[in-house]
């Protein structure tokens, strides 16, 4: 006798691309605070990006990745974050970052290759932000299930980007997320492309939130673009993992609009014609059009908003390039609580060339 077994994975769109609601809108439309405060949030986002692109181009900060095209799911997850739940992000989460407490001046030592840009202040129990691909997934399957055993109602959010989903290390925390019934949502930023890797060759898969099903999780994709989509999505996960009732994975679907990083240039593996379309879903000009409609914005409250921000980001640059470089000794000295003989023997010869104890 043969079984079929047949599963759904759901699509949320709540506004087109000119920011016009197709239907009924979810409670969050109500708060009109909090939408401005989000949108507010992307402008301070996009504001910085193309700041510190800058100060790398002028060598005066380290390889940076571009968060253009990706403020709408940042800034959702950090506003629907409560605050004693825990960011496990990677490296493409300022916007969300920034409501989480992280400081502009803080994301800048760190990209600038300072780790004291790691130590922040007020969110101290959020994970370091993950380069390497997919390895935070499973370091959020490890948080989560602290608070399994300790009985606390956080959840876990953790980022990753749709070319982490092909690692083994994201199919093994769904896995265990769903066996063990953990309170990790996992955000998937489907931005098309994983580095040059077009979605369309990274995986066969109709969508990536399908991908939840071998774990037995649920898995939901929204418009990356849609601030409403995006919220509710959240919402109803971080719901489900606080109340105990397992882990969700949530495709996001977006475009990346700039390069991979300062290291890369798109412009050799897609076309210009691709990238003009995907501007016109922007999720930011989404969200003005549509506080503009409603009436709770207008060109005045704009040019006011985009001048505290670029006042905000250039206090911030300010503060990261005044602070004193640490001395050479700091490569070594975070790394075991006991210094091993070798690593002692290799510290004293980078005392001696700095010319003095440190």
């Amino acid at each position: 006798m043969k079984e079929r077994y047949e599963f759904h994975v759901d699509s949320l769109r709540y506004l087109d691309e000119q920011g016009y609601a197709l239907g009924d809108l979810p409670e969050v439309a109500e708060d009109t605070d909090r939408l401005l405060s989000a949108y507010a949030n992307m402008v301070l986002a996009r504001t910085f990006d193309t700041k510190v692109i800058a100060l790398q181009r002028t060598g005066q900060c380290g390889t940076y990745p571009s968060v253009l095209g990706h403020e709408v799911i940042g800034t959702a997850i950090g506003q629907s974050m409560a605050k004693d739940d825990v960011l496990v992000p990677y490296y493409r989460d300022q916007a969300a970052q920034i409501l989480r407490g992280v400081t502009l001046t803080e994301l800048l030592l760190y990209w600038g290759g300072d780790e004291r840009g790691s130590a922040w202040a007020h969110c101290p129990q959020d994970l370091p932000i993950a380069v390497p691909i997919a390895t935070q997934c499973c370091h959020a399957v490890g948080v989560g299930t602290a608070f399994r055993i300790r009985g606390e109602h956080r959840a876990v959010v953790c980022c990753l980007g749709d070319g982490a989903t092909s690692k083994g290390d994201f199919l093994e925390s769904v896995n265990l997320a769903g066996a063990w019934h953990l309170p990790v949502v996992f955000v998937v930023n489907n931005n098309q492309w994983a580095i040059s890797t077009p979605r369309s060759l990274q995986s066969a898969c109709e969508t990536i939130a399908q991908k939840a099903i071998s774990g037995g999780l649920p898995g939901h994709v929204v418009d990356g673009n849609d601030y409403f989509a995006v919220t509710e999505a959240l919402e109803t996960a971080l719901d489900r993992a606080r109340h105990g009732k397992g882990a969700t994975v949530i495709e996001a679907v977006t475009y990346r609009l700039g390069d991979h990083t300062t290291a890369d240039d798109a412009t050799r593996y897609r076309s210009a014609e691709e990238l003009k379309h995907a501007w016109e879903r922007d999720g930011v000009k989404r969200m003005q059009n549509y506080l503009h409609r409603e009436g709770f914005w207008d060109a005045e409250r704009e040019q006011a908003l985009q001048a505290d921000c670029k006042g905000l980001v250039e206090t911030a640059v300010k503060a990261y390039l005044a602070t004193q470089p640490e001395p050479p000794t700091a490569i070594i000295d975070y790394l075991f609580e006991t210094l091993p003989a070798a690593l002692q023997a290799q510290r004293d010869r980078l005392v001696a060339g700095a010319g003095g104890e440190q």
